[in-house]
């Protein structure tokens, strides 16, 4: 639980505040942007929710916080909130929300889908979040992007049957995966799903592609929201830079109008619109690996 006496001095006075145990994940600022703000290494309340309606998003980013650093000394109760989640974001995709700590606070999404539901990246394994997946019908396969966001997707598997898939380079995060992307790519999971290798991030990241419309990237890819453009992070690119840009290059040639980072602000564009975006980043990405 977020601790009142160690509110961040960010804060403005008023029942909601985050704690100094915030890792500035960002997901707070993606829920409730009109509460939630960033300062150097923070999320802060930079204003307090006063509808009914923002002081609902507000305590949905409560409930999504990875380490409990959002607090609320008003009479809100969380409970009725906690069946938002998974949130929907656009048919039929949700955002799981309850992001873990062992993922740094990494987004997971949820295909709902009649030949069998799919979980991308995970989120944590908590009670509320499972009778909400189950009355949906369940989790048929995990699909994993990389290493640094499975969090407790072994449960899950374990609780639904699921059927976990990750690429070779990334197999000693989950070496008890059901199935393994060996090579290049890109690979076709199963109608509508198309892997894509994206090394850079980290050697073995993908993306899954799902119906030539939907981009998840895990930490390959996200929107930018000061500078209102595709982003990525060499600070946090643990692999290889040039080759992150190299895989950049490529992804332009897939159509998609949705890009769902595990990390970052999620956007949906045209899909001209969106290549344009993509070939600018890809192109200032490797004129940065040529300095």
């Amino acid at each position: 639980m977020a601790n009142p006496k160690k509110r961040v001095p960010d804060n403005v006075p008023g029942d909601f505040f985050v704690d100094s145990t915030c890792i500035d994940c960002d997901a707070c600022r993606q829920i409730a942007p009109a509460v939630f703000g960033e300062a150097p290494d923070t999320s802060f309340v930079h204003t307090q929710p006063v509808s009914g309606s923002d002081r609902r998003l507000a305590l949905r980013a409560l409930l999504a916080c990875p380490t409990g650093s959002i607090g609320s000394l008003g009479d809100d109760d969380p409970k009725p909130v906690m069946k938002d989640f998974p949130l929907l974001v656009v048919e039929p995709v949700y955002y799981c929300g309850y992001n873990s700590p062992k993922s740094y606070g990494g987004n997971s999404y949820f295909i709902r889908h009649a030949a069998g539901n799919w979980l991308i990246d995970s989120p944590k394994f908590v009670t509320p979040l499972l009778k909400q997946l189950e009355a949906l019908g369940g989790i048929a396969h995990i699909f994993l992007t990389h290493r640094d966001d499975v969090a407790d997707a072994q449960r899950f598997a374990e609780h639904f049957g699921s059927r976990r898939v990750i690429h070779r380079d990334e197999l000693s995060s989950q070496p008890g995966a059901e199935v393994v992307l060996e090579g290049d790519g890109p690979w076709t999971l199963a109608p509508g799903f198309l892997a894509i290798p994206t090394p850079g991030h980290t050697k073995g990241h993908c993306v899954l592609l799902y119906q030539d419309r939907f981009l998840f990237t895990g930490d390959h890819l996200a929107w930018d929201r000061e500078a209102q453009k595709l982003s990525a992070s060499e600070d946090y690119c643990w692999y290889s830079w040039p080759e992150q840009a190299e895989s950049m290059d490529r992804l332009a040639a897939y159509p998609f109008e949705w890009v769902l980072p595990g990390h970052g602000q999620n956007v949906h564009l045209a899909a001209d619109e969106m290549g344009r975006h993509l070939r600018r980043l890809a192109k200032a990405m490797r004129e940065r690996s040529k300095v």
